[in-house]
């Protein structure tokens, strides 16, 4: 045989080898995260997480959402991934009565949705990963509770409707049971609005009402509040924060909030678009089935990502993974 039939053969033979290793991933695949306050460092990391995926599937992606806490404008921002027909959608419910007609839409016309971050259990999403929002509560009232020693007054501020707050409130709750000398003596629906935080905070102080505890069930409310405790001098006042916002983790430092209970929006998204990844290549039929109730489903119906408690002792240490998992 000449040289160069076999060198022909010896090429086409790599060439069978690299088509068999190589990737199984269309250039048309694109997967849409939606959310809302998508500008805030929470759902900058998880943006970080679906790019890392998405980068090592060679596939597109893209977070959509409203700059503010919308759900109405999540609503429309859903419907507007929908009509763009992506491989697949990710989704942070803000409200379930607003989003899980639009999530069984989607699966209707065959587009895989998984809900990250926070839940619609009623509708037909085929999965949720993030927090375990109940343990979540446990653990900050477990915090509240050591530190006020089981007894004080406690104000809560959440956003009403979102179940994920629900759940963590309620884990809050349970745990003070087991304390009842701690009260829950106001519970504030800021609204998913920093300023309606502060402005509730100062109020509390400037009336001088018997408050030992300050407690955010979301990221956005503690800055402004541990900022009001900063400007009215009120030291010795406990607040326990959620997520990992900077103004957090400075506040943090500076002694002003005692703990944070950080979750993983990272790995929220990242694991979202891998599950996601794998619906596209390996599909699962009917996708309308109601697969949480099926003993062999082959998905889970529930990841739990898992948090990180982060106070004085370990800040510093939670920032050098966080900027070396964000960077670019």
């Amino acid at each position: 045989m000449s040289k160069t039939a076999l060198t022909t053969i010896f090429t086409a033979a790599l060439m069978a080898l690299a088509s068999c290793g190589g990737s199984q991933h269309a250039v048309t695949e694109n997967y849409i995260l939606v959310a809302t306050n998508v500008k805030v460092p929470y759902w900058l990391q998880a943006s970080a997480g679906l790019n890392r995926a998405a980068g090592q599937f060679q596939v597109k992606a893209a977070l959509m959402g409203p700059d503010s806490y919308d759900p109405k404008a999540e609503h429309e921002q859903f419907l507007a991934a929908l009509a763009k027909k992506p491989s697949g959608i990710l989704v942070s419910v803000s409200d379930p009565a607003a989003l899980s007609a639009d999530i069984d839409n989607a699966i209707a016309q065959g587009i895989p949705v998984v809900t990250i971050d926070s839940d619609a259990p009623a509708s037909k999403r085929l999965a949720f990963i993030g927090t375990d929002n109940y343990r979540a509560g446990v653990i900050g009232g477990k915090i509240v509770a050591e530190k006020l020693q089981g007894k004080g007054s406690v104000v809560v501020f959440t956003i009403d409707g979102q179940t994920n707050l629900t759940e963590r409130l309620r884990g809050y709750k349970d745990t003070f049971e087991g304390h009842p000398g701690i009260k829950i003596v106001e519970t504030v629906n800021m609204k998913g609005d920093a300023p309606t935080a502060f402005d509730k905070a100062k109020d509390i102080l400037e009336k001088k009402t018997k408050v030992d505890a300050f407690i955010c069930l979301e990221a956005i409310a503690c800055p402004e509040v541990a900022d009001v405790v900063d400007r009215q001098k009120a030291a010795g006042i406990i607040v326990v924060a959620m997520d990992t916002d900077q103004r957090t983790l400075d506040a943090i430092k500076k002694g002003l909030i005692t703990a944070t209970i950080g979750q993983k929006p990272f790995s929220m998204a990242f694991l979202g678009l891998k599950l996601l990844d794998d619906l596209q290549h390996h599909p699962i039929t009917p996708l309308t089935k109601n697969w949480s109730q099926d003993s062999f489903a082959p998905i889970p119906t529930f990841v739990d990502t898992g948090v990180t408690l982060i106070d004085k002792s370990n800040v510093d240490q939670f920032i050098e993974e966080r900027n070396a998992a964000t960077a670019k």
